[in-house]
């Protein structure tokens, strides 16, 4: 089963995500795309870190998501993918667009034949205004159109606010 998890900042999203791979009684394997660039986000990726159990594999791939997919999805395992917007961010910052759309491409390939439970946590970005620069702007609509994309292939998308998923899709 393909979820995708949207929210703002702060939203609950992965705390909520998190919770669904400790229920769901599978093996665990969290695949962390972010990069500690500087203090801020290395303090980030500590407080992740210690709010999970120790015993789930841990995974970190900043750029070839499809790759790790392939390579970690099984019938009995659970993969927790936190998060595509850092994932998009790391590509974005390549400035090559070939590579994002081959990455993005890849990804959206493999969700449908993934075995096991795959929970993809993003930033949902489209809620504000339209951002100032050229960058964020592709940062935004780049988002905003992957989104789209795994949405149409999950069977099941939530979205957090203050902590409290509303569920926006669930098919069978």
């Amino acid at each position: 089963m393909l979820e995708l998890i949207l929210g703002g900042a702060r939203s609950g999203k992965s705390r909520f995500a998190e919770r669904l791979a400790a229920e769901s009684g599978l093996a665990v394997s969290y695949i962390a795309t972010s990069q500690a660039l500087d203090g801020e986000m290395t303090g980030r990726i500590a407080h992740h870190r210690e709010r999970r159990p120790a015993h789930w594999a841990l995974v970190e791939e900043p750029l070839q998501l499809a790759r790790v997919l392939h390579e970690q999805a099984a019938a009995n395992r659970c993969l927790l993918v936190d998060c595509l917007t850092l994932w998009l961010t790391n590509l974005l910052m390549l400035d090559d667009a070939a590579r994002l759309a081959e990455e993005r491409d890849a990804l959206l390939e493999c969700l449908d034949g993934l075995p096991g439970r795959i929970l993809l946590v993003s930033n949902e970005t489209g809620l504000g205004v339209v951002p100032l620069g050229e960058l964020t702007r592709r940062y935004v609509d780049e988002a905003g159109w992957l989104h789209q994309a795994v949405a149409e292939r999950a069977q099941r998308v939530s979205f957090m606010v203050a902590g409290l998923p509303m569920r926006l899709k669930e098919v069978s």
